[in-house]
């Protein structure tokens, strides 16, 4: 009973901050500013907040106990969120700013490449501090971010990667069509380099040498390298997806307006059917065919990411068909969408920080789960906000214009 209790709080307080400053435009009426700055920062506040939930969730105790169950398998579809909203940002900045490709690496890459060389550096201090042990090179490939030290970071490779992409693409290629296709690609492409690599080095050693016990070496153990887990790839196409709509804005959101009451419950039956078809490929192809037997199973990866794409692309679609009607926005969104990037950044070390206090409860007591759960938002909320004070300075510092003589 008390697990319900934790789990029923958890989502009316998400609920009510989804209400909280709500405004509905009415039965024949439309918001005009679903897609500005602000409101978009209140919805990556909510995503942000989902994230986190998401990552409480997959402890081991909570899942056991299916505390907030809800946000087990759904952290996929908060960081579409992300990827959908740079995307068009990406494509209206380029609309309404001339000469928007004139120092367009100067002022993008910075606020990415600083945050993850930070990241790395106070990871490598928290577990050097922690105890954790790494191989020597290990130290190096870490520093160099050719590993992973923060598990997190991935997000911010992959953006960043999508950003020189475009850029490259954007600068080039004047026709939209072609780009769209381009792009497109890339994702698609993304896919089949995550389907290749799987989640760890299966390739280093004799067929299934995984299902036979530990790594052997550092380098082949999970989430080491580039591209290994299906969350490196999974929400991509939401990235593409909002290159699409701002590249079509009117067009499209005038076709939503036409008929909406009769469209919006056609897009919640495409996005729960697509749902089904995720989990009917997860369960019937699945992306951990490592512990098959068969070897890596590439084609079942990449097949399983294909047939999760449409979920991701319908549900992006209905959230935002939903805020053509109604959207929200208050200070506690408005505060978590001004520090998303670094609460998804910082989480991890508030995560493992706080598994600590299981010297205080046990960790299947309701009481540990509802401390771990404020203590985890509470830390990865300070962390978020030192780490962006200590990237805003190496920023300026890198934007500053040099004097002329």
């Amino acid at each position: 009973m008390a697990y319900k209790i934790i789990t029923y709080s958890v989502y009316a307080v998400c609920l009510l901050l989804i209400l909280w400053g709500g405004k509905f435009a009415g039965f024949k009426k439309f918001h005009d500013d679903f897609m500005d700055l602000d409101v978009t920062k209140a919805v990556r506040g909510l995503a942000a907040i989902g994230v986190i939930m998401h990552h409480i969730s997959q402890e081991q105790n909570f899942q056991e106990a299916r505390v907030m169950s809800i946000f087990v398998n759904s952290g996929f579809l908060f960081v579409a969120i992300f990827f959908f909203c740079s995307g068009y940002g990406l494509v209206k900045s380029l609309k309404t700013k001339p000469d928007y490709f004139k120092g367009f690496l100067r002022h993008r890459l910075p606020v990415l490449v600083v945050p993850f060389y930070v990241s790395v550096v106070l990871y490598t201090i928290f577990y050097f501090a922690t105890g954790t042990r790494f191989a020597p090179v290990q130290w190096i490939t870490n520093t160099l971010g050719l590993t992973m030290v923060n598990t997190y970071c991935w997000y911010v490779v992959v953006i960043i990667l999508l950003y020189l992409i475009f850029y490259l693409v954007y600068k080039k290629i004047k026709s939209d069509k072609v780009r769209l296709i381009i792009m497109f690609a890339v994702v698609i492409i993304m896919g089949a380099i995550f389907a290749v690599n799987g989640h760890f080095a299966w390739w280093a050693g004799s067929k299934n040498w995984w299902l036979r016990g530990p790594a052997p070496k550092w380098w082949m153990e999970q989430k080491v390298f580039w591209f290994h887990g299906e969350w490196w790839v999974n929400s991509a196409i939401a990235f593409w997806l909002g290159l699409l709509f701002a590249t079509n804005e009117e067009k499209i959101t005038a076709w939503f307006k036409k008929l909406y009451w009769v469209k919006l419950p056609v897009v919640l039956v495409l996005t729960a059917a697509t749902c089904v078809l995720s989990y009917v490929g997860q369960g019937v192809f699945g992306y951990w065919t490592e512990w098959s037997g068969n070897g890596p199973d590439i084609a079942k990866k990449f097949i399983t990411f294909l047939l999760q794409m449409p979920y991701v692309i319908f549900f992006v679609i209905f959230v935002f068909m939903i805020m053509m009607k109604f959207h929200s926005s208050n200070p506690v969104t408005r505060f978590f969408g001004k520090i998303s990037l670094e609460t998804y950044m910082m989480n991890l070390m508030a995560l493992t920080t706080c598994r600590m206090l299981y010297k205080v409860f046990p960790v299947r007591s309701w009481q540990y789960m509802v401390l771990y759960i404020v203590c985890v938002v509470a830390l990865t909320i300070i962390l978020a906000l030192i780490y962006k004070a200590i990237n805003s300075v190496f920023i300026n510092l890198i934007r500053k214009p040099k004097k002329q003589q």
